[in-house]
């Protein structure tokens, strides 16, 4: 059963590697639909435009940047077993902000937009499911306690 679990492991985490590998080859892109999609909050707005001015980059291209590293980062770290429990609910809390931020199904008007939106949002429900899984599992069962998993 290890073998499985591990096997689970690698193949769920492929899609974060892919997801953030393709969102940093393609900055721009990215950044456009964050820039569609995401509104800064106006209290925020002197932080941003302070960090737009230090980096030189609109705030949508250093999201871009940061989501794409953080999903090729945590992807990677579950796939090799490597503090897998913490990145895995590192992108859960990602996970979670992405579907209201991007699939908000309930805000849509043409009914096949909002069941489209509604297909991902659950789509990323199950997501998350897998991702709680793997925090539960974490590394392992340790030698001497049962594993749940043990029938």
């Amino acid at each position: 059963m290890p073998a499985f679990i591990t096997f689970g492991r690698i193949l769920f985490a492929v899609f974060f590697i892919f997801s953030g590998a393709s969102q940093l080859l393609d900055v721009s892109a990215t950044a456009q639909m964050i820039t569609d999609k995401v509104v800064i909050p106006g209290m925020l707005t002197t932080y941003t435009t302070q960090l737009e001015g230090m980096t030189g980059m609109p705030m949508a291209q250093m999201l871009a940047i940061a989501t794409g590293v953080l999903e090729l980062i945590c992807g990677l770290a579950i796939a090799l077993n490597f503090g897998s429990r913490f990145f895995a609910i590192v992108l859960m809390l990602f996970v979670i902000a992405a579907t209201f931020y991007y699939y908000d199904f309930w805000n849509q008007a043409a009914a096949e937009a909002k069941t489209n939106n509604l297909i991902h949002a659950l789509k990323n429900l199950s997501i998350i499911g897998g991702l709680f899984i793997i925090a539960g599992i974490g590394r392992g069962p340790r030698s001497n306690e049962p594993a749940y998993t043990d029938v």
